[in-house]
């Protein structure tokens, strides 16, 4: 079956000596990953690996078969060409991070326009922005609507926020609560957009923090997730 569709390069990965296995996802098929043979010995492969780049826009072309776990394209072309994210030394550093988390977070194989949109919307915006140390935040945080545990925002005067139930509460239970500065942001995120995120002043402790706690809120919940291993080098650039 052949399939035109959008896609969002989630990951690549060198395969034997000439190949690359690149994981993507795509506005049709959800999770798809796709074999690229001798990609890396042809002449012409590095105008094709170009096209590959963590988190690149593309409209591809694939020869699709349920049977296959690894496809093959017969077209690439980029959807959008992002003027900063690739060059940016602190944007490439958001980009890596992202990817590692839409990586492990994004499993189904199946079609999500809305989840599609979101992904290439939120992107095109960080491509154009001067102040983005937040954007990460709201990212995965907003992230979570379309994974199906966003907080539920009701009750949230309250002064408690329980990371298992994905609501607020009057009391901290032992585990898995929080309070204080996350709690605060929390709230805050909740009532942002990315057009409204230079209003969030915060310093690097309290963006690391609330960074953990976002992400453990995907472990708790996603049984797959696993914590990023560039975390420690991104809390790093954004200290």
């Amino acid at each position: 079956m052949l399939v035109k569709t959008n896609a969002i390069v989630l990951s690549k990965l060198k395969y034997r000596d000439n190949d690359l296995i690149v994981k993507c996802y795509t506005e049709e098929l959800g999770v798809v990953s796709f074999l690229l043979r001798g990609v890396l010995k042809s002449k012409k492969g590095g105008a094709k690996i170009a096209y590959f780049q963590l988190l690149s826009q593309l409209h591809i072309t694939v020869n699709y078969k349920d049977s296959r776990s690894l496809q093959s394209l017969s077209e690439v072309r980029l959807n959008h060409l992002y003027s900063s994210l690739h060059t940016n030394v602190l944007k490439s550093a958001i980009v890596m991070f992202l990817s590692e988390v839409l990586s492990s977070a994004l499993r189904e194989e199946e079609q999500n326009e809305t989840l599609f949109r979101y992904l290439e919307t939120a992107l095109l915006w960080l491509d154009e922005q001067s102040d983005y140390a937040n954007f990460h935040l709201l990212f995965l945080l907003n992230l979570t609507k379309y994974l199906g545990f966003y907080p539920d925002s009701l009750d949230r005067e309250l002064d408690h926020f329980n990371l298992i139930e994905g609501k607020f509460q009057v009391r901290q239970d032992i585990r898995n609560t929080i309070a204080g500065e996350d709690l605060n942001l929390l709230k805050k995120l909740l009532e942002t957009t990315f057009n409204d995120l230079q209003n969030v002043k915060i310093n690097g402790r309290q963006r690391q923090s609330f960074l953990n706690m976002i992400l453990l809120y995907f472990e708790l919940h996603l049984g797959s997730f696993k914590t990023p291993k560039s975390l420690k080098i991104f809390n790093q650039v954004f200290s």
